[in-house]
Order: structure tokens, then sequence, then C-alpha cells
């Protein structure tokens, strides 16, 4: 296991036939959380300790990349070409979603059988806690940086990754009394404000917005294309933008999942 991940217990689980790699760390109610490109990266990791911390059963599964290796550029493009050939990514928007998600609900159920879960859904794998929240174990879905689908034309801006009959279990959900978090920095080229506006659209107060400003003249230095709200971007100080959206997301899983 690479250095970066010795502190997690790991075993194959498979499901649907297919065989991944799950990493553990922590005790308590189950959070699931789905790497960003390239992988998980050192800093997804202490994204995972740091949530294990706070009285969370961290799962982290297998998606791509190799597990516990720091991002590069040159390895960042090579693993979003893999997901581009790959059967179980949709990067475009067809209204249909990637077939992972399936795999991944009942990787939920098989975890966490008799409780609810949340799911952390980073960049690539951000608008995969949305899919996922069509089943009522998903009770904290947090969409960072959802990046797909993906394309210049504003129907792709706008899209949501999941079909229409998802869009409407989602909003019953909504009406039922859930909620679904997401995070962006204002300006992120790969996750548009109108993917945001779209959510507060179709869920209303049910949608937790949180837009974190990455402006030129932003007090915090945030790069102007800054991504990784929770990982890469995440500020030191305690005050900054990046580390109160940290500490919304683990207020939202402790209300969401401990009776």
């Amino acid at each position: 296991m690479n250095d970066a991940l010795t502190d997690f217990s790991s075993r194959p689980i498979t499901l649907r036939g297919e065989t991944r790699t799950v990493y553990e760390i922590g005790h308590g109610p189950v959070v699931i959380v789905l790497s960003e490109i390239p992988g998980i990266t050192p800093l997804v990791a202490n994204f995972a300790r740091h949530t294990a911390s706070r009285g969370f059963r961290v799962v982290m599964p297998h998606l791509f990349g190799d597990d516990g290796r720091a991002p590069t550029s040159k390895y960042a493009n090579q693993q979003i070409l893999r997901a581009c050939i790959s059967r179980e990514f949709t990067l475009f928007a067809t209204k249909k979603p990637s077939r992972i998600t399936q795999w991944l609900t009942d990787l939920c159920h098989y975890v966490s059988p008799n409780a609810p879960v949340g799911v952390v859904g980073m960049c690539l794998t951000g608008g995969f806690a949305l899919a996922m929240m069509t089943d009522k174990i998903v009770a904290a879905p947090v969409l960072s940086q959802p990046s797909l689908p993906i394309g210049p034309r504003p129907r792709s801006k706008r899209a949501l990754g999941i079909s229409d009959d998802q869009l409407a279990a989602v909003k019953e959900r909504v009406a039922d009394g859930a909620c679904v978090m997401g995070l962006r920095f204002t300006g992120d080229p790969y996750v548009p404000a109108e993917r945001f506006a779209r959510l507060r659209e179709e869920l209303g107060d049910g949608f937790i917005g949180i837009e974190i400003d990455s402006s030129q003249t932003n007090p915090w230095g945030y790069r102007p294309d800054a991504h990784s709200v929770l990982t890469e971007d995440l500020g030191t100080n305690p005050e900054s933008p990046t580390q109160q959206a940290l500490e919304q997301v683990m207020t939202f899983f402790e209300e969401r999942l401990r009776p």
C-alpha cells in the first residue's frame, strides 16, 4: 500500500461482478468518499482522515488512478483520457448517469445495510452523489465541484448528469425533507454557475449551494481557476471560506446521519 494510505485498512469488494479495492478508516456513521481526478491523492486521503476524526467511518473505493499518488498535470490528463473511453463514466450531456453509480449505490448497502450514509463526490465524481441520492440510503449527498457533464453548449452547462426520472426522484426526496449540498469556486471553468442555478431552480431550499469567491480580487488569495474546494485548494486559515465550507460539510453529515 502507498505510504499515503498506510493508516487505512483495505479489502477487495465484489459487486455486480466487479471487484474494487476499498479503503476504510474511522468508526461511526458511514461516509462514502469518491475521489476526484486523478484518483485517491494524498490530499483526498487527508480529507478522509479529517472526516474520520469527526466521528465517521469513511469508505473510499478505488475508481481510477494509482492510489496514494500525488497529482501532476500529465497524470491527471492520462486519467481523464481513460475515463473518456471507459464504459463506466459518462462525461457528456446524455441525461444518463455513469454506470459506476450503480456499483457505488450497492456499496452503500454493503457497508451500511441498516443505516443511512453520506456521499461526497469530487470533480468528475461530483455529480455521482446526486444520482445515488435516488436510493434512500443516501441521506447526505455532497457535490463538491461537480464537473460533469462537460461541453460548451448552454445545455451542457445546466445539465446535471442524471435522467429526467432520476431528477423527479431527487425532487421527491427533497419534498420529503432531504437536502443536497454543493460546493464550487466562482471562477471554476469546469463547474459553470449555470449548473448551480439549475440545482436551485429544481430543488429550491433543498439545495445548499456554497460558492466561494475566486475572483482576482478575492481577499483569500484563491487562484482564479481554483477548483478543488476540499483538497488541493483548501485554505489553512480556519476563518477562510474553504475551511468554513469544510465545517459546513461536517455539520451536514452530523445532522443528517446521526439520530
